[in-house]
């Protein structure tokens, strides 16, 4: 099993990040987190990095359902998505949660996790 999925694009990195925020939205999940990767390298260890950017995304009501289920849970939350640009090509990932959470052994939240899996899978790919 797969950690994660993805989808290759054929545009400009930052279209593709707005479009991985948009397609997020319109499943219930709020960005709360935007790590810009590549500047934070350079700022912070002077490495030139491919631009790259971390998504913390969460659909409130399903990390409500998750913290009720397993209330040390949130060490596992936001679910990160990563747009990151490579060899003229943009790659929109996501974490996949019924991956990482595998070692739980909780059936309600294996139950939720499936469903958070089929929300992220479902922007990933409406992208």
């Amino acid at each position: 099993m797969s950690y994660y999925f993805s989808k290759t694009l054929d545009l400009p990195f930052a279209e593709a990040v707005d479009k991985a925020i948009t397609a997020l939205k319109a499943r219930g999940f709020g960005v709360l987190t935007r790590i810009d990767v590549q500047s934070t390298l350079k700022e912070k260890i002077g490495a030139d990095f491919r631009p790259y950017v971390i998504l913390g995304a969460c659909n409130p009501r399903m990390a409500h359902e998750a913290l009720l289920a397993e209330d040390k849970i949130g060490t596992m939350l936001p679910c990160n998505v990563v747009v990151q640009e490579f060899d003229g090509k943009t790659e929109v990932a996501a974490v996949d949660p019924v991956a990482s959470m595998q070692a739980i052994q909780n059936e309600s939240l294996a139950t939720i996790a499936e469903k958070v899996r089929g929300e992220l899978r479902a922007a990933v790919e409406a992208i």
